[in-house]
């Protein structure tokens, strides 16, 4: 059973951990106080760490730390440092989302088995490849895919040793993970740093609709497809929920753990799901599972709905009635937090002791006898042991020199020296040695791994540039209608044409285009799912553009293969050195734009590699999220039912919603694109273009038809002028008076 599926459960804190061991979970993803996507959860120590891990072995559980977040170039070393203590641990495995980091396992850490994380947002074969060639044993799939898109890339993996790992039960997000900078934008909490404030969920102005959460989502429950996704290929099965409390994770991981082990008996698969509801939920949506995408999956209260669930049920109609729902379900929760405290209560996960006992007899070699729980060993030292007027053998050194034995499993409770003559001497040199084969000994046998100093960033091309003060970035415009290609004409800046993300309904267009006007530069999107993919892909091999700007890997790992030049694109959170090189030497990636996350001090500590590229968007406007869902059902209305391959294809609104405070956040439907959500102001940051020793090779301006509030005075060909002045540090009309308003907030306060 264990070899077929694993279900995976949530650890937000050491109770919820013990929680789903004794629940019977395979196996639990649980993050440190920090580098981890989920700073709001308790998380664990180092020491933690460890006694969680032994627990979780003894029975037969799997513990994966979550280092899910990206990752800022001062971190590196403290990353580096941790990584070095955990290579030497029996965690199971490591959650990743930052490339630099994915790139520093596979180079210096290999040993430690590696999960893609939900953040990197997989949902192509291309990304899978490109997952693979890191050295990830498996990756968390997509929210938004259905079942036959999971079966495909199931399928897709298996035959390229990636599992598949899927979402069955928790929060559902309104936008696509690790392209959600709402909260960032918003108050600088980003998501992808594992601080994400839920903005989505927030009470907004009553919308055309008369909703006042118009992005707030159900959860996602997949119980009734077990079968489906057993069908499919999936092989963990992931509940959701490291901020929940360890009697939420218990009832699901223990419903969860039933339903499967049905389905692997041959039995009839459960169906009451009254437990389920009985803990937290913001009721119930398999949705995106079944690609039924619809109005049906949002819920106008981001709170609790177990009481109005069970008064539901139950028809109550009268205050009495639902006091009375309310008081069970008091008496059910509490019934089931007793009973989780009942079977944790035993469970330990502090250091195990040991006693040492020291012998020294002149003439005989050292002796040293450990003895604990699982442990009992004798070991004796190689040399004999002499008088000296310069011992090393006292009592207190002795003592020091057993303190450090202590690992992370294991702490020294007691000591014994009454054994020992003082006026012995042995040479350090040995002492040093004895201590290395305990070490090995209380690690079960297994070498420690020695710690990895990585060398400080240097780069000859980068200093040389920063020395010549005439260096100057080339302007590249990003365009998104027939109309602006005539800009080529009127300026010698670089034309990128944004590809639809419907690619599959366009390429025939898509195709012609790019023969007619072999000078675009084409730019694909972060977000390419199923046939989309396929039909970028075929787009590559029948058009052969020079050069691709892409936010998507898959679509950097299909150029690569074929021999394409392409840059990485913003929305891929570039924000260290390290993902610079790991772009460079594994994909053949020619260059990369900056996160517009990071600040003017994160921005200025990357370090390119030689012959690489660095690109730094310094207009446009600010996308706060992508979604597969419709904005528009719960805000001005529309008379379809469900998002459908029509909608992507054909439908081009926008409408608005209005915070509390009075924000203003803009949702813009593209043709041919999935709905997206803007600022209500344009980024504009010429700054950056100044800052040393950072030395830009190309800047770009995005002039896409979106509407925000930021208006230009001015065609875009004066736009073009005026940045091309700028950037040639021309007197020209002031960039600030021509666009307004404006904002450079997140170069300010970062991540």
């Amino acid at each position: 059973m264990k070899n077929k599926f694993e279900l995976l459960a949530p650890g937000g804190d050491i109770e919820s951990i013990k929680a789903a061991i004794v629940a019977g979970a395979d196996a639990i993803y649980c993050g440190l106080d920090h580098f981890n996507a989920r700073n709001r959860a308790a998380n664990l120590t180092f020491d933690d760490l460890n006694g969680i891990v032994r627990l979780a072995h003894q029975y037969d559980c799997k513990i994966f730390l979550t280092l899910n977040v990206i990752i800022l170039e001062r971190e590196i070393p403290a990353v580096i440092a941790l990584l070095n203590q955990l290579v030497n641990t029996k965690i199971d495995g490591v959650i990743l989302q930052d490339l630099g980091l994915f790139y520093i396992l596979k180079k210096h850490f290999p040993t430690l088995d590696v999960h893609a994380s939900t953040q990197v947002n997989t949902h192509n074969e291309g990304q899978i490849r490109f997952m693979g060639q890191l050295g990830a044993s498996r990756v968390n799939l997509s929210r938004e895919l259905n079942i036959q898109e999971i079966k495909h890339l199931a399928q897709f993996g298996l035959q390229h040793n990636v599992l598949m790992e899927v979402f069955v039960h928790g929060s559902y997000c309104i936008g696509f993970s690790g392209l959600c900078y709402m909260s960032s934008v918003r108050n600088g909490n980003s998501g992808n740093r594992g601080r994400c404030s839920q903005p989505c969920r927030d009470k907004y102005q009553v919308t055309d609709t008369g909703t006042e959460h118009p992005l707030n989502m159900k959860d996602n429950s997949a119980f009734g497809d077990m079968a489906a996704l057993a069908d499919a290929g999936v092989y963990s099965l992931k509940v959701e929920g490291r901020i929940k409390k360890s009697h939420y994770v218990y009832t699901v991981v223990d419903n969860w753990r039933q339903q499967i082990d049905r389905y692997c008996n041959n039995e009839a698969l459960l169906t009451d799901t009254t437990e389920l509801y009985t803990v937290f939920n913001r009721d119930f949506s398999n949705a995106y599972l079944t690609g039924e995408i619809n109005k049906g999956m949002f819920i106008d209260n981001p709170r609790d709905h177990s009481v109005k669930h069970f008064t539901t049920i139950h028809s109550c109609t009268t205050p009495e009635s639902v006091q009375g729902i309310k008081k069970k379900l008091y008496d059910d929760k509490t019934d089931i937090i007793q009973t989780v405290e009942a079977r944790t209560h035993d469970l330990n996960i502090a250091k195990l002791p040991l006693s040492v006992t020291v012998s020294a007899v002149e003439g005989k070699p050292l002796s040293v006898t450990i003895t604990g729980e699982g442990c009992d060993m004798t070991l004796t030292s190689d040399v004999a042991l002499v008088q000296s007027h310069r011992p090393t053998l006292s009592h207190d050194a002795v003592q020091k020199w057993v303190a450090g034995f202590a690992n992370c499993e294991y702490a020294i409770a007691e000591v014994d020296v009454s054994g020992v003559d003082e006026s012995l001497y042995m040479p350090y040199k040995e002492q040093t040695e004895m201590r290395e084969q305990i070490a090995i000994a209380l690690n079960g046998g297994k070498p420690l791994v020695a710690p990895v100093t990585l060398p400080a960033f240097t780069s000859a091309e980068t200093e040389s540039e920063a020395a010549n003060e005439q260096a100057i970035p080339s302007l590249s415009v990003l365009i998104s209608s027939v109309e602006d290609v005539a800009l080529a004409a009127e300026s010698d800046a670089t034309l990128y044409y944004q590809m639809p993300e419907a690619m599959a309904m366009n390429l025939t267009a898509m195709q012609d285009l790019f023969s007619a006007n072999p000078h675009l530069i084409p730019w694909f999107p972060a977000i390419l799912i199923g046939d989309h993919y396929q039909a970028a892909v075929t787009f590559l091999e029948t058009v052969k553009p020079v050069r691709i700007v892409t936010n998507n890997f898959g679509m950097g790992f299909a150029a690569h293969a074929l021999g394409i030049d392409w840059i990485a694109g913003p929305h891929m959170n570039i924000t260290n050195s390290y993902s610079l090189l790991c772009l460079k030497e594994e994909f053949g990636c020619k260059g990369a734009f900056i996160s517009n996350e990071i600040n003017r001090t994160q921005v200025k500590q990357i370090v390119k590699p030689a012959d690489f590229e660095l690109h730094y968007s310094v207009y446009h406007p600010i996308m706060l999220m992508t979604s597969r869902q419709c904005f528009f059902l719960q805000t001005v209305g529309c008379k379809k039912k469900r998002f459908d391959d029509k909608c992507l294809r054909k439908c081009d609104k926008t409408a608005s919603i209005l915070s509390l405070k009075g924000e203003n956040f803009v949702l813009a439907k593209q043709r041919g694109d999935h709905n997206a959500m803007y600022s209500q102001t344009n980024y504009l940051n010429t700054d950056v273009m100044a800052d040393q020793p950072l030395v830009l090779n190309g800047v770009m301006i995005d002039l896409r038809n979106i509407k925000t509030d930021t208006k230009i005075s001015g065609n875009k060909a004066d736009v073009i002028a005026a940045f091309q002045q700028q950037i040639a540090q021309q007197d020209g009309q002031p960039l600030h008076a021509m666009i307004t308003p404006s904002t450079k907030a997140q170069y300010k306060k970062g991540l």
